[in-house]
């Protein structure tokens, strides 16, 4: 299990299943109850924050293996990774600041040592990922499930149930 100062929350299952779409929702109602939120977001492709002929842009381009780009709005730490290299939870959790955290949900990480809900969608018609994963804590679907480990059953399409749940645990 990843030890780290702030409680750490997952959210695995396979793409498509609506993970940003159910964070997106359970964020507004977490902070309306005095949680505050920061996140970590595995992708599994090449991603860009910056914009082509921007001065980070042509900075980055120009060979900077590291950069941060900061105004009075938001900061953004660029960090390249030359070989391709998989960066772990762990790795990413260097860069989160927690002053003034309350909790980091993570989308994606799906093998990460933390507590995890699953996202399961039955029209996917995907594996379910608890059977092999002990870390996952709870399982949020839109059918019904019987299974004989422990896990708290969730409503997906019930963003302010599974709010509570998160609360309660933390």
């Amino acid at each position: 299990m990843i030890s780290f100062s702030v409680p750490l929350l997952g959210f695995a299952a396979y793409s498509g299943t609506g993970k940003t779409t159910l964070l997106c929702k359970i964020i507004p109602l977490l902070r309306e109850k005095g949680i505050r939120v920061g996140i970590v977001k595995h992708a599994h492709h090449s991603f860009d924050i910056d914009h082509p002929k921007k001065d980070s842009c042509k900075l980055r381009d120009s060979g900077a293996e590291k950069m941060v780009i900061t105004s009075s709005k938001r900061t953004a730490i660029v960090i390249e990774h030359p070989n391709d290299e998989e960066p772990t939870l762990a790795d990413a959790l260097k860069y989160i600041h927690t002053k003034n955290l309350d909790l980091i949900l993570v989308e994606g990480f799906k093998k990460a040592p933390i507590p995890k809900i699953e996202l399961h969608r039955k029209a996917l018609d995907r594996p379910y990922l608890y059977p092999n994963d002990d870390n996952i804590i709870a399982i949020a679907t839109d059918h019904q499930l019987q299974s004989n480990k422990h896990l708290h059953k969730l409503n997906l399409n019930n963003p302010e149930e599974i709010t509570d749940f998160i609360k309660a645990r933390i």
